[in-house]
């Protein structure tokens, strides 16, 4: 059962994964394209000599072809099926303990959660950017504090969904939703105010470059958590169809 479950959870992030490739290769590679772009401008102007010429550049290992097709579809399938399994798993521990929800419910509010929780708010902290914003020497730095962020908002909101469910057979499930989500805020605003900010963007760097990046690397998160919930929901709620009824013997 459990790995017929976990089969459907990475079913549902593989067709989730291919949504968002199709999204991704349409808006996000023109802005990954422009990014690199004013990297490639920077790192010439930086390299050029008192002569005026300027250096020889290193050959790509990967050329931008593959990256933005075979790499880039690898690469959110993989995302997809990952995802999709922890998906399902959190799905087999929520289902039928959160109160009258049917497992349709139970899939929409689990993928809402993980958005919200996973990405939308550590992206209010640490946004994602593209090519040429960071500095390669915090990279490392700034990957731990994103993950920090992540794993506290997902840690905060499974205790605030644990939290709203023991507390709806004496506040009602409104005010206990509302109690739970408001301590979820408050944790969160603190989490936000103790670590520290990053801001690594160039000055020259295009604002409609990192602002369009953004949206679409928001946007395609969405579509994926939005098709994931949709598809598993669709996969695991499918009905097998009934067999006929044997005829009466005359």
């Amino acid at each position: 059962m459990a790995g017929k479950l976990l089969f459907k959870g990475m079913l549902a992030g593989l067709v989730a994964g291919l949504v968002i490739f199709v999204f991704l290769h349409a808006f996000g590679e023109s802005q990954i394209e422009h990014a690199i772009a004013f990297e490639e401008r920077m790192e010439a102007a930086q390299a050029l000599p008192q002569g005026g010429h300027a250096m020889a550049t290193e050959p790509e290992l990967v050329s931008r072809q593959i990256q933005a097709g075979i790499g880039l579809l690898t690469g959110v399938l993989v995302y997809g099926a990952g995802v999709g399994g922890l998906f399902a798993i959190a799905f087999a521990f929520a289902n039928g303990r959160l109160g009258p929800l049917s497992p349709r419910s139970t899939a929409i509010l689990l993928a809402c959660v993980g958005l919200i929780a996973a990405i939308l708010v550590p992206a209010l902290k640490y946004p994602p950017n593209p090519p040429a914003v960071g500095s390669g020497d915090t990279i490392n730095a700034r990957t731990q504090l994103y993950f920090v962020m992540m794993a506290f908002s997902l840690i905060t909101a499974v205790a605030s969904l644990i939290t709203a469910r023991r507390l709806w057979a004496s506040l009602g499930g409104w005010r206990a939703s509302l109690l739970a989500a408001g301590a979820y805020v408050v944790a969160i605003a603190l989490a936000m105010a103790a670590l520290p900010s990053i801001n690594e963007i160039p000055e020259a760097f295009p604002i409609d470059t990192l602002h369009n990046f953004r949206l679409a690397s928001l946007a395609a998160h969405v579509i994926f958590w939005t098709v994931l919930a949709a598809a598993f929901a669709a996969i695991h709620t499918k009905q097998k169809p009934a067999a006929p009824h044997s005829q009466a013997v005359q």
